[in-house]
């Protein structure tokens, strides 16, 4: 595979685990398991929404019994398959000879699971959470989480400011990754932009007069907003609410974007019509492997998974297959895919 920016180098990092069970049944749980974990942490953590489901037997990890996987719809339309789990029954246990005894003394082979994600989740973040301004980090994962900028044009100036900057520091570096930007080789506007690029949630601006207020400015990475004269007082309690904000407000937008490009499709011809503008298309599936193959091949579009859930509402529970028109409750989504 060539590489890709931000999503597959030719070094890249797995977190990936292997289990052993006695039983398929108790194998299909811990691999429902990490898959729910992996969606846990795409959305809470990174502020990432994300489609569960099951892959097709086009689509599945070679071997597996069942592959589940999540998948997250990036800006520009195309699916990124984010984590993967996968039943892979005594498939594997019965070619390499892995076996346990059982609690009867009889030798068996075990049932295995195996399930990951890796770096991509980091071209994820970047290409979910972005502007033409650069990027946008959830607080929860951001190194730096509040930067504070010192404003001052006077070098009697900048001590006073200087310090009331370490005092904010002190305040708030048991609940927070902060940092004060104080060099003096880069005016305030230039800091500005540069913090703004790289995502830091929360910037926080204190100049002459603040101190004299008792005040500072708060400024949102997710919004632009300004927060103007909030007391320095309250500031532990009033950041901490806002980094929630923050992180709440930044999965709203992903998830909005997400439902937006979510369409129904109930015909081969409007399947072809729709597919070029991206997105994710729900689509009735009575088709055979040959049928998702041809698809594919016409279209570069893939059944991205049998979702165990649909991210929009308002949709009927039966419908007629998009290519043989068969009367189906089966729903699946396709997209282009990276």
């Amino acid at each position: 595979m060539r590489t890709r920016l931000f999503l597959r180098t030719t070094e890249f990092l797995w977190q990936e685990g292997h289990t052993a069970h006695a039983t398929y049944e108790e194998a299909e749980e811990e691999t429902r398991k990490m898959l729910g974990v992996y969606k846990t942490f795409c959305e809470e953590v990174l502020a990432i929404p994300v489609i569960d489901g099951v892959k097709t037997e086009n689509q599945k990890f070679a071997g597996a019994d069942t592959t589940y996987c999540i998948e997250g719809l990036m800006k520009d339309g195309k699916s990124l398959q984010m984590g993967t789990s996968h039943n892979l029954g005594q498939n594997f246990a019965k070619a390499f000879d892995i076996k346990f005894q059982d609690q009867n003394g009889e030798l068996k082979y075990a049932h295995q699971t195996s399930w990951g994600v890796s770096t991509r989740l980091i071209g994820a973040i970047i290409m979910t959470h972005n502007d033409e301004k650069g990027l946008k980090l959830p607080p929860k994962i951001a190194p730096i989480q509040i930067v504070v900028v010192p404003i001052y044009k006077q070098e009697e100036e900048r001590q006073l400011v200087l310090n009331k900057c370490k005092e904010l520091q002190n305040i708030l570096k048991h609940d927070f990754r902060i940092k004060i930007d104080d060099r003096d080789q880069f005016s305030p506007g230039w800091k500005f932009n540069h913090w703004e690029i790289k995502g830091v949630p929360i910037r926080v601006n204190i100049g002459p007069r603040d101190v004299s207020n008792n005040v500072v400015e708060i400024v949102r990475r997710d919004t632009g907003e300004k927060l103007k004269n909030v007391p320095q007082n309250d500031i532990k309690q009033c950041l901490l609410k806002l980094s929630n904000e923050i992180q709440e407000n930044l999965f709203r937008q992903a998830k909005d974007f997400l439902v937006k490009n979510t369409h129904l499709v109930t015909s081969e011809k409007e399947f072809l019509e729709k597919i070029s503008n991206g997105g994710y298309l729900i689509c009735y599936w009575e088709g055979t492997e040959k049928d998702e193959q041809a698809l594919q091949q016409k279209t570069k579009a893939n059944i991205r998974c049998i979702p165990f859930n649909l991210p929009v509402d308002q949709i009927e529970e039966e419908g007629y297959c998009i290519v043989c028109n068969k009367k189906t409750k089966q729903k699946v989504i396709f997209a282009k895919a990276y």
